[in-house]
């Protein structure tokens, strides 16, 4: 694609109201694109009833188009436009989860172009919590569609300036809004089914869930990465959230990890291989006396603690790309709550590449 001039401007998510959303929202109503701070991560929005916008995002991405986009409102209401209806089901879930991390698919309408859904039946809907995403919704007066604000495979960006890195003469526009307080992407539930199902971990557990609706399923895709049929939800269908080297995910006991990590780093380092290292705290301790030279350690997060590893992860993919490593190694965090969220994230980074220990 020919390059454009892009602009990075600098909102303030406590009073987002003024001239650079107003820029903004007009560089939405003629087709152009901006990325925006969320609560999760930085999304690239065009507006969702302009289908050239919505190719551009793909585009600028470099992303195949059969993959759906998630629609962001503005207020819970202005859901119903976008979905045939609301089941009882998504209107106890706008109203505990929303504004926030939660995206529901629903039956689409006849107003939502095949560009936002990939072609399917069902469209991707959420009410994000960030102000300045709120804020440049209501300014542009519709729906803005948006994935996350990067190129395609590459980790999701969690900071202006890692979407500056990416998409850099590719959008008209970027606003910085400060750093993305989650740091992973929203959960997608499912609700066309008889029983919700979760199609990505995200900011909102499934222990959360079940807690509302009582029975709740994860598909299968989210533990074996085999998609059969078309991806309902974004970061399904294809490589996703990976760093450049190969990487290598490890499942199991703090200690048996820290020692296999160990032996791996060795291995790599006689090969003449640098290695990254992202770990839990628990296996830091064990590994960092134990590493050859050249090797880079950094520590996520404790294992029972995932809020922190999600927060971290990305920009730490993105380090071992601009350090030049030559492999990457991961540490599993426990999967309950966020956590399960943090190992979705690191298997696909891994190319579904695992060791249980």
């Amino acid at each position: 694609m020919d390059r454009i001039a892009t602009v990075l401007r600098r909102v303030d998510p406590t009073r987002p109201d003024g001239p650079t959303i107003q820029e903004a929202a007009a560089i939405l109503r003629r087709g152009g694109l901006v990325a925006f701070p969320t609560e999760t991560v930085y999304g690239l929005g065009a507006v969702v009833t302009n289908r050239g916008a919505l190719r551009r995002i793909f585009e600028a991405k470099g992303r195949p188009g059969d993959n759906p986009l998630i629609l962001h409102v503005a207020q819970a209401e202005e859901a119903a436009r976008w979905v045939r209806q609301v089941p009882p089901a998504g209107r106890v879930l706008m109203e505990r989860f929303w504004p926030g991390p939660l995206t529901l698919v629903l039956a689409r309408a006849p107003a939502v172009p095949d560009e936002a859904t990939g072609g399917l039946d069902t469209v991707a809907v959420r009410l994000p919590a960030h102000a300045v995403a709120r804020a440049l919704i209501r300014a542009a007066g519709a729906a803005v569609a948006a994935p996350s604000a990067n190129t395609s495979g590459r980790p999701s960006p969690t900071t202006a300036q890692a979407v500056w890195e990416d998409l850099n003469g590719r959008v008209e526009l970027i606003l910085d809004g400060g750093p993305a307080g989650l740091g992973v992407e929203s959960t997608v539930l499912d609700l066309t089914h008889p029983v919700p199902v979760v199609l990505r971990p995200g900011g909102v557990s499934v222990e959360q869930l079940e807690t509302l609706l009582g029975r709740v399923e994860v598909d299968p895709a989210v533990e074996d990465g085999v998609l059969e049929g078309p991806a309902r939800s974004p970061g399904l269908r294809y490589r996703h959230y990976a760093p450049q080297a190969p990487a290598l995910l490890l499942e199991g006991p703090a200690g048996a990890v820290a020692r296999r990590a160990a032996e791996l780093a060795e291995a790599a380092h006689r090969r003449g291989r640098r290695v990254g290292l992202l770990v839990m705290a628990e296996e830091a301790a064990a590994l960092a006396p134990n590493l050859p030279p050249g090797s880079v350690l950094r520590v996520l997060g404790a294992r029972d603690a995932p809020e922190e590893a999600a927060r971290r992860l990305y920009p730490a993919l993105r380090e071992m790309d601009r350090l030049g490593l030559d492999e990457v190694i991961l540490a599993a965090p426990a999967r309950r709550g966020l956590g399960l969220a943090v190992l979705d994230r690191m298997r696909r980074a891994a190319g579904y590449r695992v060791e249980r220990l």
